[in-house]
């Protein structure tokens, strides 16, 4: 006797569109909750602006900035707060160009937490860890080829304790004029604000220590970050992955270019990076996006975080503000000239790294530790020890 094989039943097309708008506006809330939260955590000790004004060694400066932006999951908000130091005259323009370096390798942590949601299923996470370190390889690569260089070339007869990046930046400076401007508001912040000021409330019930309600507001962010991440990919399976398939491949990445220009254009327009490279990831896990167009899209990100830089100099329009933002410009312009004719290396390394870490997770965790953690901790003890011992 032949028994019947109850199949699952299939939802319309049109619930998963709505499933996985849902969890997009989530997922976009929980990068701005976790950040409302550690912001609240730096306002209440002010251990942000005391970190990143510590000394004038170039490594103090890269490997502080690499852990609050770290901390804080936004590069632009780093950014802006080394231009306003600057502006301010609390942090010397050669001291925050180095900064700024630390900034571009913080942001790529965001990416590399969210690519952990999807570690359960091994062929996704290989192409989602993969996504993420497509963002943060490049990122550690160019900072260890420009950094030497402009320390070293702080050093040269004539530079007048100034490197090539920073000269480079004081020239255009002087031939740009920027008129002072007021910083516009991020669309993803407007949108997601109900949300953000409904858990900060929530958490003020139960405390009024400000630090308590910035962890207690970073932690349900994170747990949020995972549930919306969650809905996101399983909705962008099935059905609707056929669908956006054809709409990504055809249209936003048919070629490198539209790629490059669409991660240029989609980070202008939210002001953050890290949202844009971190909602890469699941796309890109889920199979509908192919890894060879993800890695111009992450450079157009890098590209298109340097205009809050920009905006923040324009509202802060001293010399010395807007030559850190040219800085940053420059850089990232560097970063996209160097790494997408060699894009074979950064994209090799990913590749190669994620199957290690699909196999083994535990090479996840080392990889985050190491980058994050270890070496920004090293760095300022061997600068604190040969630097600053009497």
């Amino acid at each position: 006797m032949s028994q019947s094989i109850k199949q699952p039943k299939i939802r319309p097309f049109w619930v998963h569109v709505v499933m996985a708008l849902v969890a997009l506006y989530f997922f976009l809330c929980a990068i701005n909750v976790m950040g409302a939260g550690l912001k609240e955590i730096g306002k209440s000790t002010d251990w942000l602006q005391v970190a990143i004004a510590q000394g004038d060694n170039p490594l103090v400066a890269l490997f502080t900035a690499v852990l609050i932006t770290s901390i804080v999951q936004s590069s632009s908000f780093t950014t802006s707060l080394i231009i306003t130091l600057v502006a301010a005259g609390e942090l010397s323009v050669g001291t925050a160009i180095f900064a700024v370096m630390g900034a571009n390798i913080g942001t790529s942590i965001t990416g590399l937490i969210v690519s952990l949601g999807t570690m359960r299923i091994r062929r996704q996470f290989r192409r989602a860890y993969a996504t993420a370190l497509m963002h943060a390889i490049p990122n550690v690569l160019t900072v260890m080829l420009l950094f030497p260089l402009e320390w070293a070339t702080r050093s040269l007869p004539g530079s007048d304790g100034k490197g090539v990046l920073m000269r480079v930046s004081e020239w255009l400076t002087q031939l740009i004029g920027l008129e002072p401007g007021t910083k516009p508001n991020s669309p993803i912040k407007a949108i997601t604000k109900p949300v953000v000021s409904a858990i900060k409330d929530m958490a003020g019930w139960f405390t009024e220590n400000t630090t308590a309600i910035g962890l207690t507001v970073a932690i349900i962010g994170l747990l949020i970050l995972f549930m919306s991440l969650l809905g996101l990919v399983s909705n962008l399976k099935g059905a609707l992955l056929q669908r956006l398939e054809g709409l990504f491949s055809k249209v936003i990445f048919r070629n490198d270019f539209l790629a490059w220009i669409s991660g240029i254009s989609s980070t202008v327009a939210v002001q953050s990076s890290s949202v844009t490279t971190s909602l890469m990831v699941p796309i890109a896990g889920a199979g509908v996006v192919k890894l060879r167009r993800v890695f111009p899209f992450m450079l157009g990100c890098n590209l298109g975080t340097t205009v809050t830089g920009v905006i923040a100099a324009t509202a802060n329009p001293t010399a010395g503000a807007v030559t850190v933002a040219i800085s940053h410009v420059l850089f990232n312009l560097g970063d996209n000239a160097i790494w997408y004719p060699l894009k074979i290396i950064p994209i090799r390394l990913a590749k190669w790294y994620s199957g290690l870490a699909s196999r083994s997770p535990r090479y996840a965790f080392i990889f985050l530790l190491t980058i994050f953690v270890v070496a920004p901790v090293l760095g300022l003890v061997i600068t604190e020890v040969f630097f600053y011992s009497d």
